[in-house]
């Protein structure tokens, strides 16, 4: 597959993405809960959120800390805020960090896909949380993505990940320099894509997308480069935009498993995780160049918002309903 044409990618990612059907019942088409937004960030959860929605998730969610809930709620009507997450210093005594996690634990059962990290910070109950989050994903095989201060439980308990073929690991240069000297990968030697391979195998087959002028994506099995046109703006949050997309296509990838619509179901999970992967970057690049090319200099990460479905249809197109 490392050698497929863009053509053929997007084509495979077509194959995979649910059409709109009479039949379907709210929430089948994905259930998707971004977990961060803490007192100084409230940005980065609801535009990782809000592209999950704008992609086509059916239910969008956002659980964070309650001051950050009480403001992403004034963003945005159409997210469900769930304020469950607490800051160290606004712990009350009768709390815990069991009982916080039990909480977000809580919903996982109602959930297709998790996204871990944006606007999190490192607060240590915040990050402990999400530690707990994730091994209770792991054990109902729910696919995870993480990114921002989500990578940096990857970096400090790899265990958390290690093996685990149902997440996808988002690094930026930096990140993905410090996540390959935890395992002894040497950045400066081989191609990009091997370094990739090489990483997502070190942590035992989590896929890996390197954000970058070209996206470099791997599980180990599956080695693929993403480097549609993006736009020349480098605001932050534009990965949040990424990350919400990722969500909602692996909701449609459980979607395309699970054969709630007739397909030929020809393709296995590792190569569907690399394809959500690559199309989530792909539709993330087409966002970004025709927010750009709108608001050049001037463009934000919001910006990227309101191009998700145009993006989408520009890059995968719409499945007309059978």
């Amino acid at each position: 597959m490392a050698s497929a044409s863009r053509k053929e990618l997007i084509s495979k990612v077509y194959k995979m993405i649910p059409p709109m059907l009479e039949s379907f019942h709210k929430g089948q088409l994905g259930r998707v809960a971004v977990i961060g937004g803490s007192e100084d960030y409230t940005g980065a959860p609801y535009f990782s959120a809000m592209a999950s929605a704008k992609l086509g998730c059916d239910m969008s969610h956002v659980i964070c800390e309650p001051g950050a809930g009480a403001v992403i709620k004034t963003y945005s009507p159409n997210l469900m805020v769930h304020p469950y997450m607490r800051q160290s210093k606004n712990l009350a005594s009768s709390e815990s960090v069991d009982t916080v996690a039990s909480e977000v634990v809580g919903m996982l059962s109602r959930l297709h896909v998790i996204v871990i990290g944006p606007g999190l910070g490192r607060d240590k109950l915040m990050q402990d949380t999400c530690a707990k989050v994730i091994e209770e994903a792991r054990k109902q095989n729910i696919p995870f993505v993480l990114d921002a201060d989500g990578l940096y439980l990857a970096q400090t308990r790899p265990e958390l990940v290690y093996g685990c073929t149902e997440c996808i690991l988002t690094p930026n240069v930096v990140e993905f320099g410090r996540l390959a000297k935890l395992k002894g990968v040497n950045v400066d030697e081989g191609d990009p894509s091997e370094l990739c391979s090489k990483l997502a195998k070190a942590f035992g087959g989590v896929t890996i997308i390197q954000k970058g002028a070209k996206d470099y994506i791997s599980n180990g099995k599956f080695t693929l480069v993403s480097e549609g046109e993006g736009g020349l703006k480098r605001s932050g949050g534009q990965g949040d935009t990424l990350t919400g997309s990722l969500a909602t296509l692996l909701a449609y990838r459980k979607a395309y498993h699970d054969k709630i619509w007739d397909h030929e179901g020809d393709m296995e999970p590792a190569e569907t995780l690399a394809l959500a992967a690559f199309g989530g970057s792909a539709i993330t690049r087409e966002c970004s160049r025709l927010a750009f090319k709108e608001k050049g200099r001037s463009l934000q990460a919001g910006d990227l918002t309101e191009h998700v479905h145009t993006a989408f249809l520009n890059v995968v197109g719409e499945k007309e309903a059978k």
